[in-house]
């Protein structure tokens, strides 16, 4: 029953009775009404060490230490209200109300009335007496003292420490904190050896209490610098530890990208990018689309320990990536790593990145995109409703920030960007190529080049080659593995012919020689159902070609239409067609050629065939 405290408060319009019986009231049950306590209509048994506070209007049962609660005149009965939620045991008075106890008891107030008047325990009021009492300062002294100092005098030291129990863990203190030192080794393994060996010692929620306080108390003080940001100074960036993701659409393959992140201090202004791979050269290319988004440069950058960063990492004097030192030197700026192991040192940059996540990648989890340019566009949306979304602390965005106070303050932009070079030396091959083995690409060079020693200057969106230290190619970047890139400038004559042929293209040829030829081939091409494969006709039309420059063009433009006329599209039927007029033009021509003698010695007339 003691550990069930209860408020029970009994209210009713008084009427003058008699004093209840003992049988009612235990026997240390008091009332301060003058005679006079409402009538109880059933029989409650209430435990000892009860006390009730009231006047003649009011009575109010509690068990063990109640509040008071404000005089009424009126009431009605209400039993059992709600358990018990006063002051928790060992919690200090505030200083205020001590005061207000110095100043009653002063005036000539009793314990009693002054913890009647004030809302705490008469026990209470009494203890403060006696600690007063004891004080060398007087009263008038006491109060005034800051509240602080007051507190130091009357509740120095930690009643724990008198506590018979606290000697025995102090010796086994040392025991502890090397244990907790070994993996996998907890406070409650802890726990459960104390109390084997002192089953009278500390329970659980008390020896994890006073071990925590041991342990902080073991630890060194160390002094924490409120972050001092400057417009336009820093730039803090890392990548989100949480990928995104877009579906090729050739293939159905999902691809997961990795995302940038950023974020200027001052302002907290934000930028995000998606990015294949957090190599060099992609690392550098979000920190140049991170700078045009922002339309500024900042005087440091302030970047993770990764590798396309920092080459070896030291605390004091990280070796930084040759690239990074470069971009560095294009745009004016220094790069400061954070220390590793220190995420502190871009603490802002490490909660945009959670940030991030709510307002960003959750506004996009229903939705698939087909292009890493199409997640990149999502995302961008995404973020600037984000920097123009007020925030909740100030009556501003953080776009609003930004240009009013940041962007002025930037260093302004390079006129030309920065890409990372990167170096190859190769040979052209007998195929009037160059390989990049990065990519596992090929690229072309001019034809007269085979065998031919060459050095590649490649950056994140051109290839360049030099032989003999002069340009002889410049090409956009492919890093399609296994394909070829190719100039039709570059190529050899036949080659290039060979690989532009087309319908439109034998029509031009034709158009150059024979008139009949080209609409022999335009028949052939044009006039075919749809899906024909025109492939299965060209080596035809390089026959008919070939036929016109042996045959004559009469006879040739003749042999054509016949060829149009009867649908023959092969480059036997023209041939065929070419010879059989040809031999029938030659017998026409022999017996046009052929003349009878009119006198001659040696001829017989026809009378020597009678």
């Amino acid at each position: 029953m003691a550990q069930n405290a209860y408020n029970i408060i009994f209210k009713k319009r008084l009427q003058p009775v008699g004093r209840p019986s003992t049988s009612i009231f235990p026997e240390q049950t008091r009332s301060h009404s003058q005679g006079h306590c409402p009538e109880i209509r059933s029989a409650i048994t209430f435990p000892e060490q009860t006390r009730s506070t009231g006047n003649i209007n009011t009575m109010i049962l509690s068990v063990f230490r109640s509040k008071p609660v404000q005089k009424t005149s009126s009431g009605y009965l209400c039993a059992f209200i709600q358990r018990h939620k006063g002051g928790m045991a060992g919690k200090i008075t505030s200083m205020s109300k001590i005061k207000q106890v110095l100043i009653m008891h002063k005036q000539g107030m009793s314990n009693r009335d002054i913890a009647s008047e004030i809302g705490i325990n008469k026990c209470t009021v009494n203890d403060y007496m006696r600690k007063i009492r004891l004080e060398p300062l007087g009263i008038d002294e006491l109060l005034a003292l800051d509240d602080p100092v007051l507190e130091g005098r009357l509740f120095a030291g930690s009643p724990a420490y008198t506590d018979p129990r606290m000697e025995e863990f102090l010796k086994e203190l040392p025991y502890f904190i090397d244990q907790l030192k070994i993996p996998h080794v907890t406070r409650f393994l802890l726990w459960e050896e104390y109390i084997r060996k002192h089953p009278d010692g500390y329970g659980k929620s008390q020896f994890f209490f006073h071990l925590k306080q041991n342990l902080v108390v073991e630890k060194t003080p160390v002094g924490v610098l409120t972050n001092r940001y400057e417009p336009g100074k820093e730039l803090f960036v890392d990548f989100a530890g949480d990928t995104q993701s877009y579906i090729e659409p050739s293939t159905g393959e999902v691809i997961e990208v990795q995302v940038f992140v950023a974020t200027l201090p001052y302002t907290d202004y934000a930028f995000a990018f998606c990015i294949e791979s957090q190599k060099v050269e992609d690392f550098l290319h979000c920190i140049r689309m991170c700078l045009e988004y922002i339309g500024g440069v900042p005087k440091i950058l302030v970047s993770d320990n990764l590798k396309s960063a920092v080459i070896k990492s030291d605390t004091y004097e990280p070796t930084l990536n040759k690239a990074l030192e470069d971009m560095g030197n294009h745009y004016h700026f220094a790069v400061l790593p954070a220390r590793s192991l220190h995420p502190k040192d871009k603490a802002l940059v490490e909660s945009q990145v959670s940030r991030i996540y709510h307002k960003v990648y959750a506004r996009l989890r229903n939705r698939q995109f087909y292009s890493l340019q199409e997640l990149n566009e999502a995302i961008s949306q995404a973020l600037l409703a984000y920097n123009q979304t007020r925030m909740q602390l100030r009556p501003y965005s953080r776009e609003e920030h930004f240009h009013s106070s940041e962007k002025s303050a930037l260093q302004p932009l390079p006129d030309t960007i920065y890409e990372m070079k990167c170096y190859a030396n190769v040979t052209v091959r007998e195929t009037g190529e160059v390989y990049l083995s990065c990519d596992k690409h090929f690229y072309s060079v001019p034809y007269e080049l085979t065998g031919r020693k060459a050095s590649i200057l490649y950056t994140r969106s051109l290839v360049k080659v030099y032989v003999d230290n002069k340009s002889v190619a410049i090409i956009p970047r492919d890093r399609t593995p296994g394909e070829h890139t190719q100039i039709p400038a570059h190529l050899p004559p036949n080659v290039r012919a060979y690989l532009e042929r087309s319908p439109e293209s034998y029509c031009d040829k034709a158009r150059h020689v024979s008139e009949s030829l080209e609409k022999l081939f335009q028949s052939m091409f044009f006039n075919r159902a749809t899906g024909v494969n025109f492939d299965v006709y060209y080596r035809s039309c390089e026959k008919m070609l070939s036929l016109q420059k042996k045959t004559a063009s009469s006879l040739f433009d003749k042999a054509c239409d016949v060829c149009r006329i009867n649908h023959i599209y092969r480059g036997t039927g023209l041939e065929d067609v070419i010879n059989a007029m040809g031999k029938t033009i030659a017998d026409e021509e022999s017996e046009r050629s052929t003349v009878i003698p009119s006198n001659h010695e040696n001829t017989r007339g026809p009378a020597e065939y009678k």
